[in-house]
């Protein structure tokens, strides 16, 4: 592949081509880096060389989900101002024509585990952790995460996800289906890898037109979910009450909700 990507890192191992993310340590996505990811697959789609493909990270974290980091107007959100063009993005990436194996060696949070779940597979290790944790922030989910997270585990694990934004170890993650494969963390990649190689030996062909037929649709509903995210989203995030945590290393839950007393006769 000819192209150059500031923040990935794009290669191949025979039939297998690699996405790495390289915004350590914790991987903090924005458009720009989503483009870029989507830009490298749709690449990787027009090679007839590539027959799966595998998406992975520098640093400690996967993706610890969205950056977050202040413009000058102190805008916590400036660079998602777009997050419709964000979206858009995101449902690229599940238009992926080729098989891809995700290799979780850190923490997936948030908007972060919405890009753990792009992956058809996912590899990881007793040291990930995956969390939904939007309702925590005062959001509603994003990155189609509705949609994929209970066609991966089921709608009442997805929901107890959502409801608590409790955060889930490796092992607990493979448990629940979220992943598929555990091994030990210096070996998720290469296991990824050679899961990806497996399906790679198989007839080009009659694997993306299987792939097709099962994810019939999906970028499609990934798209059309997030159009609630966005309606609902400015309601939910008053100023005065953002707290992103991506960047908060606090695990206290938030303060209870006050109901003001009603007023004496």
């Amino acid at each position: 592949m000819s192209a150059t990507y500031k923040d990935i890192g794009v290669s191949s191992e025979g039939h297998v081509g690699i996405v790495e993310i390289q915004r350590p340590p914790h991987n903090f996505f924005d458009n720009s880096l989503i483009n870029q990811i989507a830009d490298a697959f749709e690449a990787f789609d027009r090679d007839n060389d590539i027959r799966a493909y595998v998406l992975c990270a520098q640093g400690k974290s996967f993706c610890a989900g969205a950056d977050f980091g202040k413009g000058e107007d102190g805008d916590p959100m400036y660079r998602l101002r777009d997050p419709g063009q964000l979206y858009r993005e995101a449902a690229r990436l599940f238009s992926a024509k080729t098989p891809i194996v995700g290799a979780i060696h850190g923490a997936a949070v948030g908007g972060g585990l919405g890009l753990a779940l792009v992956p058809d597979f996912r590899v990881t290790c007793p040291e990930a952790r995956f969390s939904a944790n939007f309702t925590r922030l005062g959001f509603h989910p994003g990155f189609g995460l509705t949609v994929t997270l209970p066609e991966v585990i089921g709608h009442s694990k997805a929901a107890l996800m959502f409801y608590t934004s409790r955060r889930f170890k490796g092992e607990e993650a493979f448990a629940m289906g979220l992943a598929d494969v555990l091994v030990p963390q210096d070996q998720v990649r290469a296991a990824a890898i050679e899961l990806a190689t497996e399906i790679a030996t198989c007839s080009p062909l009659g694997v993306r037109e299987t792939r097709a037929t099962m994810r019939q649709g999906l970028a499609q509903r990934v798209l059309a979910a997030t159009a609630p995210a966005l309606d609902i989203q400015p309601h939910l995030r008053p100023p005065h009450d953002f707290r992103p945590a991506a960047h908060s290393q606090s695990t206290a839950p938030p303060p209870p909700l006050r109901r003001p007393r009603p007023s004496r006769p």
